[in-house]
């Protein structure tokens, strides 16, 4: 089964929801396989001052994104394009190996709203 950590983000999973006026949105996983997430980010002079997720998925895939969520919130873009799926494995005491792949969806969706943030703000 899972460790403590991750069945407690997954049964109380930490900024759930949008953000109505976000500054950058960005996703990531598969519909195919049932595993989605969407980021919405708010972000002050370069800072990551909010974040929130809606995930559809297994409870790690939910796990994933309550602590990725977490973990860059007061974050610049730099550093939060940085969290890597390994960090958010070791953040949540490790994934089992057979669900790695849900861990890609955090990096994944954060460097998809990093580029959106961008798009919008260029000159």
């Amino acid at each position: 089964m899972y460790n403590d950590t991750i069945m407690e983000h997954f049964q109380n999973p930490r900024n759930v929801g949008e953000i109505d006026d976000a500054d950058a949105i960005g996703q990531a996983g598969n519909a195919a396989t049932g595993d989605v997430m969407r980021i919405y980010l708010k972000i002050t002079d370069g800072r990551i001052v909010a974040c929130r997720h809606k995930t559809f998925g297994n409870a790690v895939a939910i796990a994933v994104s309550s602590m990725a969520s977490l973990m860059i919130e007061g974050k610049t873009l730099a550093e939060a394009e940085e969290i890597s799926k390994e960090d958010v494995s070791v953040a949540l005491d490790g994934i089992p190996p057979d669900k790695m792949t849900c861990s890609n969806m955090a990096p994944d969706a954060i460097k998809a709203a990093v580029a959106d943030y961008r798009a919008k703000h260029r000159g």
